[in-house]
């Protein structure tokens, strides 16, 4: 039972407010210390209600913290760009982080003078990076380009960790002030299909051609069975062909790709429809079930491509004739092929040769993917058509020789 002393002064059982003392009694084991953070102010009444020393200490947690929260405000931007430029989990070595003035600098503030392709994504433009000593392609993504963040750092995750003669190297990326930006190797000779349409290039020999395709595939093989995952590109065309500045060719532009651990090849994945219209695998985009199967049918369009010299999907023509894989294949049945290749061609192709590729292209666009062939299978068909145009150059120059020798026999 505990006994109340009456306060003589007034008459009431109040006792007078404690002293503070020097040990600082909210240390006390049962005081609780209050926590921090606006829920926890305390009300006005009770600020005034307090002692001078509580006040002070509660006035002083408020200074400090407006002070807290005006620095934090002053360099939110300046972290927050920070932040994205360490968005990427990849070492430096892998994909180096550029700023925006950085990339300004070396296309004098995207000047239209250093574009050197335009399309739906954006504007790509040359530059020289001094501190990496290189010439650059520099991608600058349109914010109102169907290619998005999540293209762009797909793009990134995947090109940074690939490393193969056939696949286009990506160097670096920008992600400052809501640009999204590329940055890649430089490749001198720009697209394959800026070699076959509407151009004042000289055409390209059908030995260059087989080349290129060559290199197409093995870049192709290497994204199926080569990597440490399994990649699907979904985007093949003539236009993500590129050729440096010796021809060799590399595929780019994988903002559509898909991976899966490589242990699934050939396993369906289930996934929104992508591509482009008149490269894409109609089993794709009927039961949108995509495999390695729907880059090979792409990539037998650009070798009908490749040999016609014609549009995809060219509306300027017969309709029979309007989709290029419906034609390649009628072409091939009807073993009409020879009236239909590049009339820069004709008769700079050998027969067998001729046969090989167009039978390789052919077996490339089957809707049915069992009867389609692996990319790795492609690559050697094409290098064996190469190896009989080459045998057949050498024998037509060993008869012109002889040709020659005899005529000067006889002259003799």
């Amino acid at each position: 039972m505990k006994i109340f002393r009456l306060n003589k002064s007034d008459g009431s059982l109040a006792v007078p407010n404690p002293q503070p003392s020097s040990s600082h009694a909210s240390r006390k084991p049962g005081n609780k210390q209050p926590k921090k953070g606006k829920e926890n102010l305390l009300p006005m009444k009770t600020i005034i209600g307090a002692t001078p020393g509580c006040t002070a200490t509660v006035l002083l947690c408020l200074l400090l913290s407006m002070i807290f929260w005006r620095k934090k405000r002053h360099s939110f931007s300046i972290r927050k760009s920070k932040e994205r430029r360490k968005a990427s989990p990849l070492p430096d070595q892998l994909c180096q982080c550029f700023t925006l003035a950085e990339i300004q600098a070396v296309t004098n503030d995207f000047d239209d003078a250093f574009v050197i392709e335009r399309g739906g994504f954006g504007n790509v433009y040359k530059g020289f990076i001094s501190r990496i000593k290189s010439e650059v392609a520099i991608k600058r993504l349109n914010s109102l380009s169907q290619q998005g963040a999540r293209e762009f750092w797909i793009e990134i995750q995947l090109l940074s960790q690939l490393r193969y003669v056939n696949l286009v190297s990506l160097i670096g990326y920008c992600n400052d002030n809501n640009e999204m930006i590329l940055i890649y190797e430089y490749m001198a000779n720009g697209t394959l299909r800026d070699h076959l349409y509407n151009t004042k290039r000289n055409p390209l020999s059908w030995k260059q051609r087989l080349k290129i395709c060559i290199d197409a595939a093995r870049g192709l093989d290497y994204l199926h069975s080569g990597a440490i995952h399994r990649i699907i590109h979904r985007d093949v065309k003539s236009t993500n062909i590129l050729l440096d500045e010796q021809y060799v060719a590399k595929i780019s532009n994988f903002g559509l790709s898909k991976m899966s651990p490589i242990s699934m090849t050939n396993f369906p994945l289930t996934t929104v429809v992508k591509g482009t219209f008149g490269y894409m695998d109609p089993e794709y985009y009927k039961r949108v079930r995509l495999t390695e199967k729907s880059d090979v049918y792409s990539f037998g369009v650009v070798l009908f491509e490749v040999l016609f010299t014609r549009l995809a999907v060219d509306s300027k023509v017969e309709y029979s004739q309007i989709s290029l894989a419906d034609w390649g294949r009628k072409c091939v049945a009807n073993e009409s092929i020879n009236e239909s290749i590049d009339p820069f061609l004709k008769g700079k192709i050998s027969p067998s040769c001729l046969r090989t590729f167009s039978n390789v292209a052919e077996n490339c666009i089957h809707e049915n993917g069992c009867e389609t062939r692996s990319m790795n299978d492609v690559a050697n068909r094409l290098e064996l058509a190469l190896q009989m145009q080459e045998i057949e150059d050498v024998e037509q120059n060993c008869q012109v020789s002889d040709g020659a020798q005899s005529q000067v026999n006889q002259d003799i």
